[in-house]
């Protein structure tokens, strides 16, 4: 046999020709029963086989079947057992036909109960093919789960054991299919998971209370001693297996956390008494799944979730918190080191669920604590676990808590700094690190007196961070421990504190510890303790201003911050030649190519202006021409910008500088004004001419004085008919910048030059000029608005730009000033929601979903009557309204929405095609910015999604060119609107989702028109990460569309635009296969294996598929390489 053995190891036709001869003589020898050793031998070749080239033998399989179920009833349960693993393999592989003749065969033998030995075999064959191909045995589950659960009842444990592991499987596999059986499920396990029918817990409690032990109780025990043995107890593999499966359904049922906390968490807490080590682990881990499913979703997409709907399993949390510690106290300085490291670690789940929720039981976990960190018989492992459930306890609390056990917690910790194994070194710093922050909290005040503990913590810390031959993670741990020290404690630290801060010279100009040492001397610089740093500010800044020239991004930010700090908090200890050997190395540090660092190199430069102004004159104009070569970037905005205006206006009231209002503007408008003479090569992107004038707006409120005569040149510049446009545009856009701050009434021309523009021929003049009249308007509402309703109502040629005007006025004045004027624009509004011009209502709908946020609770009903109006046009102008009202960030309609959005979302069923598509939206919008607005409604909203997903034969249409037929989908753009919307709750609401009617749609989308099949194979590639189980069960179906999408071939004669649009496509669905490729156990699928053969034989898309590979390779190596 062992010759059949070597040839499987090589995946080769021969291999497969060679499979295919034996297999008969193995079915024989498999079938004679009469040597076991080579029976058991046959079985395991027969599996080998069948897990690796199942798909080859398929004209086997029923004779494999055949020759197997037999064996179910060997005598030997060797046999038994090998052979139900050789069938887990069939499944993967075999048709449907055999996988239902398999099934049949188990239920009907099942339902005769020949023997409670064979029945057991049966369970166990049945939980091994749900093991395997959950997904298929899934549409069976109906019939096979009311056996099952007949036979939990039967007086025998091992039985009981199987049935339980059938369940478990059962949970994890067919999720869809057991849901209706959870209940039934749960119930079992609860009754089942305290099933000790062999030992008496009563009499430990009420020991506990009275400590009083009898003799005759002793004698007791000694008689039943002689009757029962506890070897022959095997009732706790009953209560695993029932905690396992409790396991499987607490993580995979998130929905069910409520009825989890009231009938699971306290049958669970009461068994944290368990007497039986592996059954107490299982208990402890399964409370541990629930706890993680508890943990609060920390995401940008739940933060605005502040409903107390989430809050409610933590309160039942919360008050059941006061039985866990009780449970578990005592076991923290029991013998046994693995319950308490499965105490430690459910303690430290809690504590990341619950922030503060052990605050009043710190007194009876410390004695644990300490004992297991003390106790010299805890192995290395042990310790690690308590430092760092200390640690985390220590972060989740506050300080004062813990003030009354510093002296018993810090001597164990201390010791642990001292320990040999460098892991519990590293973990003991972290944890020292912490206790001082906790000894001595800066940020409040406190009574606690940190002074006798010093002694304790820093000649411990000194001397990891004196010793140079120690593991990379200590020394590092070790300097910030001791930044930490003298941050928090360095009044304290008398003698001590000069040669600590030598150290850390010492360790910043060793490359591999110098990142950490910025660090901690950030922090040390920060404290408000004031430490003095002078001693090594000298030698230290000149090595800081060359850690800027280094090519590692994290240090450039973490010295640039360090720098920040010490220049804010010790000006008058820098002496100049320091600040200039930093300043040169700035100029390279400022461009394009890396926002963040020129960001943040720009606000050291703004905190020198403030602080140490005589420093500015030395500002090189090297580094000047590097900034306005960013202000006239076309990537420079947020951040990065705001950076750059403070610096301006810092800049520009030192007074010192060479460099004066006038000289500013010069620079930063030269490149615009020179681009309307002859020579000029310059023309700017339209984000730099924003930039531009969002800086002159800040250098002119910085000097008051100068601003009138500025206006007054940008008055003149519009109204020069020689003017170039762009002139005009920065012109325009720079008094608006101006005008939303400062009042331009004075300026009696400013309404006629601005209304002149509207006639433009140049369309980026109108829009700046409309903005400008918006945003000059903020600056004097009283003035501005009612002239401006008065242009809207009487011009209908420049409605649009007025009304553009309008928005800005909107969205940038505050509500206060907004109020009187609410009722004439709504009225205004109205008359233009059934415009005909699409743009138009676009606005008019942002105009009015951004004034309904002034006073929503008047406003919004107002926008629910119209949704009954004749009109699709108003119809869709309200519905876009609602859109502009949702924001990310939590706001005062958010309560209102919550209330009326599902009266929006009907318009989904509107009979106007594009009333659907903005519905469509709308929801879209809520799902990315507000999930909580709609998870409630999915119920009701999902089948109308869904039904848009369709292709509506009665909106494809022929338009004749020419001598060509062309076809137009009018549908198209809803139905993408749908499958973004679909996309968008796959982030939001998977939970909420039936993943698989969901996987029907997608499957439709896979064959539709390009742009959404471009759209549901990037579907396809994020389901497979987050659902695998349920990819693999309809992989057969999903597999076809991108079959066909990867092998279809474009017509010789077409246009470059087809081919291009194809290879695209291709990429796209590549880029799903390769996704599903990663999904375990996928390779085990007939289709994938087959179609992944397909893909390496055939050149073309083996060549696609490897370069799709590096993609993602490079790409994954990129986002590891950031996080740096």
């Amino acid at each position: 046999m062992g010759k059949y053995r070597t040839s499987l190891s090589s995946g080769s036709t021969m291999t497969a020709n060679v499979c295919k001869k034996i297999t008969a003589q193995l079915t024989g020898a498999i079938g004679k029963q009469e040597d076991v050793s080579v029976q058991l031998e046959a079985l395991d070749i027969l599996s080998d086989m069948l897990s690796r080239l199942g798909g080859t033998l398929h004209s086997f399989h029923s004779s494999i079947l055949n020759c197997l179920l037999p064996q179910l009833t060997s005598p030997r349960l060797a046999v038994r057992k090998r052979a139900i693993i050789a069938l887990g393999h069939l499944v993967l592989t075999c048709s449907g036909n055999i996988f239902s003749e398999l099934t049949e065969h188990l239920l009907a033998e099942l339902k005769r109960n020949e023997s409670t030995s064979t029945t057991r075999t049966y369970i166990q064959c049945i939980a091994g093919i749900s093991r395997q191909a959950g997904h298929r045995i899934g549409e069976h589950l109906e019939k096979i789960i009311p056996l099952i659960v007949q036979y939990c009842n039967v007086e025998d444990d091992e039985l009981r054991e199987y049935c339980f592991q059938a369940f478990e499987s059962f949970v994890r596999r067919c999720p869809k299919e057991i849901d209706p059986h959870i209940p039934n499920v749960m119930g079992l396990c609860l009754k089942y998971i305290t099933f000790d029918p062999n030992y008496n817990y009563d009499n430990e409690e009420e020991e506990e209370e009275e400590m009083m032990e009898t003799e005759n109780g002793e004698d007791e025990e000694q008689e039943s001693d002689d009757e029962y043995s506890d070897d022959d107890d095997i009732s706790w593999k009953v209560r695993r297996s029932a905690a396992k499966c409790l396991e499987a359904v607490v993580s995979t049922r998130h929905d069910l956390l409520q009825d989890f906390y009231k009938t699971l968490s306290p049958v669970l807490i009461s068994r944290f008494k368990e007497r039986e080590e592996n059954v107490k682990t299982d208990i402890f881990s399964a409370y541990t799944s629930l706890l993680k499913q508890t943990l609060p979703i920390q995401s940008w997409l739940h933060a605005s979730d502040a409903t107390g709907k989430d809050d409610v399993p933590l309160t039942m949390l919360q008050n059941q918190v006061p039985n866990i510690v009780k449970a578990l106290h005592k076991q923290l300085k029991e013998k046994s080191i693995k319950s308490r490291q499965g105490c430690f670690s459910l303690l430290t789940e809690l504590a990341n669920v619950l922030p503060g929720c052990l605050a009043d039981h710190i007194p009876a976990l410390v004695p644990g604590i300490v004992f297991s960190l003390a106790d010299k018989s805890s192995s290395s492992n042990m310790r690690i676990d308590t430092l760092s459930f200390l640690h985390v306890l220590l972060c989740n609390h506050q300080p004062e808590v813990f003030h009354p056990h510093i002296k018993t917690l810090l001597p164990p910790v201390v010791a642990c700094i001292g320990d040999p194994f460098y892991k519990i070194t590293s973990e003991a710093l972290l944890v020292t690190q912490q206790l001082v922050k906790v000894i001595r909290p800066l940020d409040k005040s406190c009574t606690f007196d940190a002074k006798p503990y010093v002694k304790d913590l820093f000649p411990g810390t000194l001397k990891r961070l004196k010793a140079a031959d120690i593991d990379q993670e200590v020394k590092e741990r070790a300097i910030s421990c001791m930044g930490q020290i003298i941050c928090n404690l360095g009044d304290h630290l008398s003698t001590d504190l000069q040669p600590s801060l030598k150290i850390f010279l010492e360790r910043l100009k060793n490359e591999i510890t110098r990142l950490t040492t910025v660090k901690a001397l950030t922090l040390i610089a920060s404290s408000p303790l004031k430490i003095d740093l002078r001693p090594i500010l000298g030698e230290g800044f000149p090595i800081l201003a060359s850690f800027l020239r280094k090519n590692q991004r994290a240090l450039k930010l973490s010295t640039l911050t360090a720098l920040d700090i010490l220049v804010k908090n010790y000006s008058d200890s820098l002496k100049p030649a320091m600040v200039e050997s930093v300043l040169t190395e700035l100029p390279a540090l400022i461009s394009e190519n890396d926002m963040h660092v020129s960001q943040v190199a720009i606000m050291f430069l703004t905190t020198l202006a403030k602080v140490y102004p005589s420093s500015i004159s030395k500002i090189s104009g090297s580094i000047l021409a590097e900034i306005f070569q960013l202000v006239h970037s076309p990537l420079l905005q947020g951040g990065a910008l705001n950076a750059i205006i403070d610096f301006f206006q810092a800049l520009v009231l030192t007074k010192t500088a060479a460099m004066g209002y006038s000289e500013l503007m010069k620079h930063l408008t030269a490149p615009i004004y020179s681009s309307g003479s002859a020579g000029a090569s310059v023309t700017l992107h339209k984000q730099a001419y924003y930039s531009v004038a969002k800086c002159v707006a800040a250098l002119s409120s910085a000097c008051p004085k100068e601003a009138p005569g500025v206006v007054n040149q940008f008055i003149q510049d519009v109204k020069t008919p020689k003017s170039s446009s762009a002139v005009k545009v920065l012109a325009f856009l720079s008094l608006a910048e101006m005008g939303r701050t400062m009042n331009l009434s004075a300026q009696r021309e400013l309404k006629t030059v601005i209304l002149e523009a509207f006639t433009s021929p140049s369309e980026e003049v109108k829009s700046a000029a409309s903005y400008a009249l918006g945003n000059v308007s903020v600056g004097n509402l009283k003035e501005y608005l009612p002239f401006m309703l008065k242009e809207i109502g009487s011009q209908p040629k420049r409605q649009y730009l007025l009304l553009h005007s309008l928005k800005e006025v909107i969205s940038s004045s505050p509500a206060d000033g907004l109020k009187p004027y609410v009722e004439d624009i709504w009225a205004l509004l109205f008359k233009h929601c059934e415009c005909t011009e699409e743009g138009t209502r676009n606005v008019v709908a942002e105009c009015l979903g951004k004034l309904t946020l002034v006073n929503p609770s008047e406003l919004l009903p107002r926008l629910k009557k119209q949704l009954s109006s004749g009109s699709p046009h108003a119809r869709s102008t309200v519905v876009t309204a609602i859109k502009f009202t949702i924001a990310d960030q939590p706001q005062p309609i958010d309560a209102l929405l919550k209330g009326c959005i599902g009266d929006f979302l009907k318009t989904l069923q509107d009979p106007d095609l594009n009333v659907r598509r903005v519905a469509l939206a709308l929801f879209n919008s809520a799902a990315h910015n507000k999930p909580s607005l709609i998870r409630d409604l999915l119920n009701a909203v999902l089948p109308s999604l869904y039904s848009e997903t369709k292709v509506r034969r009665e909106l494809i249409r022929e338009v004749e060119m020419g001598p060509f037929k062309h076809t137009v989908d009018d549908g198209l753009d809803v139905r993408k609107a749908a499958f973004e919307c679909m996309y968008t709750l796959l982030e939001s609401c998977l939970d909420r989702l039936d993943i698989y009617e969901y996987l029907n749609h997608v499957e439709d989308g896979l064959k539709d028109h390009y742009d959404i099949r471009m759209l549901t194979f990037i579907m396809l590639a994020r389901l497979s990460a987050l659902c695998p189980n349920a990819v693999l069960q309809r992989l057969e179906r999903l597999i076809e569309p991108l079959r066909a999408t990867c092998s279809t071939k474009v017509k010789a004669g077409s246009v470059k635009q087809e081919f291009e649009k194809q290879d695209e496509l291709k990429r796209s669905a590549m880029r799903a296969v390769a996704a599903l490729l990663t999904i375990p156990e996928v390779e085990k699928s007939p289709v994938m294996a087959e179609f992944s053969s397909q893909i390496r034989s055939n050149p073309e898309m083996a060549s696609l598929f490897e370069s799709i590979q590096k993609d993602s390779a490079s790409l994954s190596t990129t986002e590891s390489m950031d996080m740096s």
